[in-house]
């Protein structure tokens, strides 16, 4: 039995700002429980977000409180996470989501933990940070590849990359894709005024990396009388949140945050899913979309294409017209989405397993 905690992300279950990190510590820590391992996961106690519990699906929970302040907040929790793992000696391995927090890598290791850093993209490229956190996050780059037992990487681009910079060899172990059964929450289509098949959907943050201000135009631009469903919000209130809410019409609905059943029952129900994606990892709600075989439309960016391969339909990066063509086709060609949809499907419970996942994790936590 090994005895692991884990910080980086901001709660399980999932709460207001939650993202593809917290999906992954949902699916990954109880498995690891199950595999007779004891886990405590630290989330994240927001101003105006909290999450009571002290446990899920095995998984022991602890509470930190942090700021509101973006950036800050993960330096924060994670120098408290530290501590009390130190302090209290929560656990022999630590791993940790976000290549900005390998700094905390160092005194963890200077007090014996074996240290294992996800690293789910090429975070200084991302537009939601200032230019001083593209600098921190760059410099922490070199701490990330340098200090950990092993960095874990979800996709092949970013993992190249490091690679590539550092001349090392890193491990690769994708997420998964598919979801427990569930009863479909058809609330969540009546509280929403939808129907099953009469919507597009979109599900994340709403940062300038998701491409929201291409999906809304090209959108409102195409022959779709069907409604676009934008499911999220900003984590912290921003000038771009709002700016997008702005750009919307009678067509556009900002349900805000939805998460279990509930998101799984919009996704199922959907029309067509549309990642517009600048910058990704290997998104997870990608591959769940993949896995219950609904039709996709996504941008063409490397971590895209390296998920989905020709299974979906896909669009030039950062172009409004492109989009609108494609959104114009799923109008037009819908057998033919849905042929491509069954392919999409097929590819992801063959290629992205979370018990795969879990097992690779096992395994690398106890081999290095």
């Amino acid at each position: 039995m090994m005895r692991i905690a884990a910080f980086g992300f901001r709660s399980i279950p999932p709460a207001k700002g939650a993202a593809g990190a917290d999906k992954f510590a949902m699916e990954l820590f109880p498995r690891l429980v199950n595999r007779g391992h004891q886990v405590v996961a630290y989330n994240r106690q927001y101003p105006d977000v909290f999450v009571d519990v002290n446990e899920y699906k095995g998984v022991k929970i602890k509470t930190f409180k942090t700021v509101a302040t973006k950036g800050f907040d993960t330096l924060l929790h994670s120098f408290k996470c530290t501590w009390d793992i130190i302090v209290n000696n929560t656990a022999e391995v630590v791993h940790i989501q976000n290549g900005g927090n390998s700094i905390w890598a160092l005194p963890l290791r200077l007090f014996g933990k074996k240290v294992f850093i996800s690293q789910d993209g090429v975070d200084w490229k991302r537009d939601k940070w200032p230019w001083y956190g593209k600098l921190f996050l760059k410099l922490s780059s070199y701490l990330t590849a340098h200090l950990p037992n092993e960095v874990i990487f979800d996709n092949v681009i970013a993992k190249k990359l490091f690679e590539d910079r550092f001349h090392k060899k890193f491990t690769f172990i994708p997420f998964g894709s598919e979801v427990s059964p569930w009863i479909d929450d058809e609330d969540v289509l009546s509280q929403n005024n939808l129907r099953k098949g009469e919507y597009y959907l979109f599900i994340g943050r709403f940062i300038p990396d998701k491409g929201l201000h291409y999906l809304i135009p090209a959108f409102t631009a195409s022959q779709s009388y069907k409604k676009l469903v934008l499911v999220g919000g900003s984590p912290n209130p921003s000038p771009y949140e709002q700016e997008i809410m702005n750009m919307g019409n009678d067509q556009v609905l900002f349900p805000g945050y939805i998460y279990g059943d509930q998101v799984n029952t919009l996704i199922r129900n959907a029309y067509c899913y549309i990642q517009p994606s600048d910058v990704e990892g290997l998104s997870p709600v990608v591959l769940t979309v993949m896995g219950l075989n609904v039709p996709m439309i996504v941008s063409d960016i490397e971590e895209n294409v390296y998920a989905v391969q020709d299974t979906v339909r896909m669009f030039e990066k950062a172009t409004i017209p492109s989009l609108t063509e494609e959104i114009d086709y799923c109008e037009t060609h819908y057998p033919e989405m849905q042929a491509l949809a069954l392919r999409a499907q097929e590819r992801a419970l063959s290629v992205f397993n979370w018990e795969n996942v879990a097992d690779e994790h096992v395994k690398i936590f106890q081999n290095r």
